[in-house]
């Protein structure tokens, strides 16, 4: 086998498997606590205040990266073929 071919093989496979696993991972579980607030879907501002809701998630979920870009596209090919 050429060394080359080989070197490429090992170079390439790392970030195919990466990004399958995280396809994967945006497939199965699409949601994923929110950094922001911990997960608890509240934030605390100062000393004394009342608690307020998180804006950028809901309930202490949002939506993983990967799968806001796969229904994106999902969005876009279900109105181009209608």
């Amino acid at each position: 086998m050429d060394p080359l071919l080989t070197a490429a093989i090992a170079t390439a496979t790392p970030p195919i498997l990466v990004t399958l696993g995280y396809g994967a991972l945006c497939w199965i579980k699409p949601v994923t606590t929110c950094r922001r607030c911990a997960g608890t879907g509240h934030i605390t501002t100062r000393v004394l205040r009342r608690p307020r809701s998180c804006r950028r998630c809901d309930r202490g979920h949002r939506l993983r990266t990967g799968r806001r870009i796969f229904n994106y596209f999902h969005r876009l090919r279900t109105e181009a073929t209608r």
